[in-house]
């Protein structure tokens, strides 16, 4: 290729994308304007048809990555296979793409089931590129530079902290939660039932998903214009390894909300509307039940008249305070729980729920999202001297093109997938953790599209 990211090439690649999501439009739009010919397939053609609309070099195809014989077909007519579709499908796109000696890219942690495949991608000869989107990808490419800079100069990282927010902009955000969902209400909530892991001062702390909100605390991030709240999430304590920071006694990754979410959380976990488990009332019907008497059946109330299930809702939370259960009960009130609106029966409290926050709190026309990502460093300087250190990236949607999360999701892939295309990253798995890797991806992004972590000293 004449040039990695700059140019077109001399010849022309060819990249299968895989998904329906948000995020594959910019990595589409981004691929083709450089030249590759891409091909996206969905499940449904339709799908991938109106992905594909009016954008020059693409073309739509059905497939089920779950049919070993198309998968393989479509794979072996390309140069690299760039995985948008949910983690759990991601070994079967690089077991065929092993099986047809391809490269493959995707946005996703390298999970387990992906780091069993190391050996047989190192004898295919391939490349495979994870981690590359905002979180994880992002984050990354500004965690190295820091650190690596700061060990070059003899210094130490004594605490390393991380947190991510995708978030709607704050004049979009009135609403119980402070939250509204480009992508699976299930997915999000579900994720609130994660153990997470992390060192402090030290030592290894382990919060059990239920507990998790009990510990999210207000959060400073350095712009009193945000009421941010941090929670830990996954398992932070791998990244003293693939950070390379041993020296570090405190390392956290985690989630930022908007201030009052926990405790609205907090309060519907304690409701059972979280609850996974089949309930004889939700089931699908043509004629479903009111809210009120679903919530009702739900609290095990005495009857569905408001005060009674406030009566059982007080019975099963305890409120910080007559303030707090005025908001809360507000919000219950808000999405309808008290209502005669008819459920969207879908068999668990959890899904039912979903169905209806998913109607009440989705973006509607004209709103913006926002991302704020911030690393925070504790550093021992060489000479002994103590500073604080931070990378913040903040970015609004734009109501007439790309929210701010499939921008920064979809146009770190695509400029990895061009890298990859370029044969400028190394064969074998592969994530964001050597300057090597880092730093040309970061360049890009800082310099051809205006994405990049602003770094400031505190003390």
């Amino acid at each position: 290729m004449q040039k990695i990211f700059g140019g077109k090439s001399t010849t022309a690649k060819k990249a299968l994308l895989l998904g329906a999501g948000f995020v594959v439009q910019p990595t589409l739009t981004y691929l083709t304007g450089k030249g590759v010919e891409v091909t996206v397939a969905c499940r449904t053609l339709e799908s991938a048809q109106k992905l594909c609309d009016g954008v020059k070099g693409a073309r739509a195809i059905s497939l089920d990555v779950e049919n070993e014989e198309a998968l393989d077909a479509e794979i072996g007519k390309v140069d690299v296979a760039i995985s948008l579709i949910p983690y759990t499908y991601h070994p079967l796109v690089i077991k065929s793409a092993i099986r047809k000696k391809v490269d493959v890219v995707t946005t996703s942690y390298i999970s387990p089931a992906i780091a069993e495949l190391e050996k047989d991608i190192q004898d295919a000869g391939i490349t495979v590129m994870n981690e590359i989107g905002l979180d994880p990808g992002i984050d990354h490419l500004y965690a190295i530079k820091t650190i690596d800079e700061v060990h070059k100069a003899g210094g130490k990282i004594k605490g390393f902290l991380s947190y991510c927010g995708g978030l709607p902009a704050p004049e979009a955000s009135a609403n119980p939660l402070g939250y509204k969902f480009s992508w699976s209400a299930r997915g999000m909530l579900l994720a609130l039932g994660n153990t997470a892991k992390f060192l402090q001062d030290g030592k290894t702390k382990e919060i059990p998903g239920p507990e998790l909100m009990s510990v999210a605390k207000p959060y400073d991030s350095g712009y009193p214009a945000f009421a941010f709240v941090a929670y830990p999430n996954r398992d932070s304590t791998p990244f003293r390894e693939k950070y390379q920071i041993p020296e570090a006694s405190t390392i956290v990754r985690g989630t930022l909300r908007y201030a009052g979410f926990p405790e609205f959380i907090r309060c519907v976990v304690d409701m059972g509307f979280l609850s996974q488990d089949a309930h004889e009332s939700l089931k699908p019907s043509a004629d479903p039940l009111p809210w009120k008497e679903a919530t009702a059946k739900i609290l095990n109330a005495t009857s569905s008249d408001e005060k009674d299930l406030i009566w059982a809702i007080s019975s099963k939370h305890s409120f910080a305070d007559t303030d707090e259960k005025n908001r809360i009960i507000d919000g219950l009130r808000w999405i309808g729980l008290f209502s005669s609106d008819p459920i969207a029966p879908r068999s668990t409290p959890l899904d039912t729920l979903c169905a209806t926050l998913e109607k009440k709190m989705a973006y509607e026309k004209g709103e913006r999202d926002l991302v704020f990502l911030q690393h925070r460093f504790e550093i021992e300087h060489k000479d002994g001297k103590q500073e604080t250190w931070t990378s913040t990236l903040v970015d609004y949607g734009d109501p007439k093109g790309y929210s701010a999360m499939a921008r920064l999701v979809g146009i770190p892939c695509g400029v990895a997938s061009l890298s990859v295309l370029g044969g400028k990253l190394p064969k074998g798995l592969l994530a964001p953790y050597t300057p090597e890797i880092c730093d040309p991806l970061r360049e890009e992004l800082r310099e051809s599209h205006g994405i990049e972590m602003r770094e400031k000293k505190l003390k």
